[in-house]
């Protein structure tokens, strides 16, 4: 009921601001005017894959149109955790329930980035989708700039799936892979394909991911094995109105409480689905270092993470634990590129290791991860979360990484290469978009590369462009 209250809520403020435009209301861009631009996610969460795409969207946009003509501002829910992110942009405080400040912020920008990953999803959260859809839906009804950056698509409950072909048919999303082009096609929803954002940013220097590896125990020498696990069981997440009345009153529902009116998913059967995942890591781990000399970390990605994290822990004996709460994004992605092998069930946790060369295992619960390795020829090295046989399998995998990891290494050079020369040419697709929506607007003339529409590329990366392109 909560879902269905904050949709139909949404839906009711994209048709006022229709109304409010088409009686002369709101304000459209001008030549001579900062384009003001607000990127629409899920900030303020130590969520390290969320915040680093939001991160690479604006330099690569900043650097596209140019510092001088844009003011850019971010959404994040809460400040302490987005501080020192996201330079030279404005943070607004997104309210847990976000239908009136939708209503009242977008109306004040020339247009909006919609940065989520999982945009058009209710695999993680109905009201995650809706606040996207709402987002791009306020701006497109009054004729601005409305484009969904890097996101995806899959299936939508029929509420949230009307949304998105009602409102989104005026927006532009580029998307990062064609399952997600072919579900907003059949919405009627205009879309190119493109990739994540994630690859071309650049994390503490080397030295530092070693430091702290070295500070936790580590000797310099044995290989280290990093592991990301999740709790896969405990989505989507839900607003409910009841819930809320007796967590205040009685404290009930404490373990499946997110924020605000939001709850985990929670109940017997993922309960044990959850211990069956957990064990299954935990035990494969454990072979495998009783096979080979390997230092083993686990690296919480999410706040959220930190539960799984610290329960495998306890299985293999006390390993570290090392948490986005505790390290921000530019130190997390330093670490997991000072690792040896990984095994991840965060996407961002495998792609922004990549760009370092670590061979990688996916552990997946949707098609994120599972594109990501087709994509890199390495479907051996992916397994399910809830695969019978995962502890088997994972084990394989891991002796794999440990066997293969030259042949692995080159399969993810050859995919960095590939999607940074697709996140140019997204680039290219928004600069074109832009331009159909203002015209007088400032572009860049004459001929430019596909690494013009990249933000300014580190040394390593340039070495790897220059060795695989």
């Amino acid at each position: 009921m909560m879902d269905f209250i904050l949709e139909a809520w949404v839906s009711t403020s994209i048709e006022r601001a229709k109304a409010s435009w088409m009686l002369g209301g709101g304000k459209r861009w001008e030549p001579g005017e900062k384009l003001k631009l607000l990127f629409a996610g899920y900030n303020g969460t130590r969520n390290m894959g969320s915040d680093v795409r939001v991160e690479e969207m604006m330099r690569q946009i900043r650097h596209i149109l140019g510092a001088e003509r844009v003011d850019f501002s971010v959404m994040t829910f809460n400040f302490d955790r987005s501080r020192g992110y996201f330079e030279g942009a404005s943070q607004v405080h997104l309210p847990d329930i976000f239908p009136p400040f939708l209503a009242n912020e977008v109306p004040k920008h020339h247009g909006v980035v919609a940065c989520e990953g999982s945009m058009f999803k209710s695999k993680f959260a109905n009201a995650l989708a809706t606040m996207m859809i709402g987002s791009l839906g306020i701006a497109a009804a009054q004729n601005k700039l409305s484009v969904g950056y890097g996101s995806e698509a899959g299936h939508m409950d029929p509420l949230v799936r009307k949304m998105c072909a009602r409102y989104c048919r005026n927006s532009f999303v580029i998307t990062r892979n064609e399952e997600s082009r072919s579900v907003l096609r059949e919405l009627g929803v205009p879309t190119e394909l493109g990739t994540d954002t994630a690859w071309t940013f650049e994390p503490r220097a080397a030295e530092y991911g070693q430091s702290v590896l070295r500070q936790v125990g580590w000797d310099g020498r044995t290989p280290v094995l990093v592991v990301c696990p999740i709790n896969p069981f405990e989505w989507p997440v839900k607003a409910s109105v009841a819930k809320l009345a007796l967590h205040s009153l009685t404290g009930a529902y404490k373990e499946s409480h997110y924020r605000g009116p939001y709850f985990h998913n929670s109940g017997p059967a993922a309960a044990q689905a959850y211990e069956r995942y957990l064990t299954a890591i935990a035990n494969a781990v454990d072979a495998f270092r009783k096979k080979r000399s390997v230092f083993v970390i686990m690296v919480a990605t999410e706040r959220l993470d930190a539960r799984p994290a610290n329960r495998i822990s306890e299985r293999l004996g006390g390993v570290p634990v090392l948490t986005s709460d505790n390290y921000n994004m530019y130190e997390i992605v330093s670490i997991l590129r000072a690792c040896h092998i990984m095994a991840s069930s965060r996407y961002h946790g495998i792609v922004t290791s990549m760009p370092g060369l670590v061979p990688s295992a996916g552990i997946t619960m949707d098609e994120r991860i599972r594109n990501l390795m087709r994509e890199r020829g390495h479907e051996d090295l992916l397994m399910n979360v809830d695969d019978p046989d995962l502890e088997q399998r994972l084990l394989a995998a891991l002796e794999k990484l440990a066997t293969e990891g030259e042949r692995i290494a080159d399969g993810i050079a050859r995919t960095v290469v590939k999607n940074l020369k697709v996140m140019g040419r997204m680039g290219v697709y928004f600069e074109e978009e832009l331009q159909r929506r203002y015209p007088e607007f400032p572009t860049r003339k004459g001929e430019w590369s596909w690494e013009d529409y990249l933000p300014p590329m580190n040394s390593s990366l340039r070495q790897l462009v220059s060795a695989y392109n």
